[in-house]
């Protein structure tokens, strides 16, 4: 499989929810959308009383949202299984992206903070919670590199695990596309590079019996509101995989690319290796 001859503008597989399916919808959606926007007003009411105390430093929310990450997926009928340590040094995770439910597999076992583009914090719904639980938005502009350079080290010092999307967009699953390297280049700052780590992660998704490998995937031009009916509707669910690598000491590598390039291939293979496996 080609990676880099991948059409992201592949059209997606059709949904037929039937009556079973709206029914699964309510089931689901109901009990999920009423732990997620509960959990958000739990979260900013501590936030009124955490952030005035603890300035960037979050102690107590971020356990709030590992919470509703976890049984999310319990309530979306979704397996989910991982191995490998959890990073304990300061620094980054970086893992590949297949759709919207990695926020919530991710989260569930690990305290992290996505960073993610501009546009996103202008969604409706997802901007909202994006916003609440601490994502760091950057702007594809060179001219403000140093500035979000600078907002990384302040995250990174204080203790934040930062978790990148390094493909720079998300995929049907079956692959995991190049890694793109700018985002590597502030971890070689003279402030974060010495002390600094980073922690590939493979994000795996094993689609529901009888559904197309690449059921859980969300590229391209899909819009989320079909994405979200055609999970909640499943009839079975399948179940996503992480896989936690060996953290990378960043001044153990000459550059960007380089840092890139291995965790990018740590990634990639185990990534390949786990579907192969089911």
């Amino acid at each position: 499989m080609n990676d880099a001859l991948w059409n992201s503008d592949d059209a997606p597989d059709p949904i037929e929810l039937g009556v079973l399916g709206w029914m699964l919808v309510i089931l689901r959606g109901l009990p999920v959308a009423i732990l997620v926007f509960g959990g958000l007003l739990v979260l900013l009411t501590v936030r009124l009383i955490e952030r005035p105390m603890f300035g960037l430093r979050r102690p107590i929310t971020p356990f709030i949202v590992q919470f509703v990450c976890r049984s999310a997926l319990r309530l979306l009928g979704i397996g989910f299984c991982c191995s490998g340590e959890l990073m304990r040094e300061r620094g980054a995770v970086v893992a590949n992206h297949t759709s919207w439910l990695d926020i919530f597999a991710l989260n569930a076992r690990k305290r992290v903070y996505f960073v993610s583009k501009a546009e996103v914090a202008k969604w409706p719904g997802i901007g909202w919670l994006a916003r609440a639980t601490g994502t760091v938005f950057i702007e594809r502009d060179r001219k403000k590199a140093r500035e979000q350079t600078q907002i990384f080290e302040e995250r990174l010092k204080v203790g934040h695990k930062l978790l990148f999307f390094p493909e720079g967009t998300s995929t049907d699953g079956l692959r995991v596309l190049p890694f793109k390297t700018t985002l590597f280049a502030a971890f070689f700052s003279e402030e974060l590079q010495e002390f600094m780590y980073v922690q590939p992660v493979s994000v795996i998704f094993h689609a529901p019996a009888g559904q197309p490998d690449r059921f859980y995937g969300w590229w391209g031009d899909m819009d989320f509101a079909p994405h979200l009916l055609k999970t909640l509707g499943a009839r079975r669910q399948g179940s996503v995989e992480l896989i936690y690598h060996t953290p990378a000491k960043v001044s153990d590598f000459a550059d960007r690319k380089a840092l890139a390039a291995h965790c990018e291939e740590a990634v990639r293979h185990a990534h390949a290796l786990a579907r192969l496996e089911k």
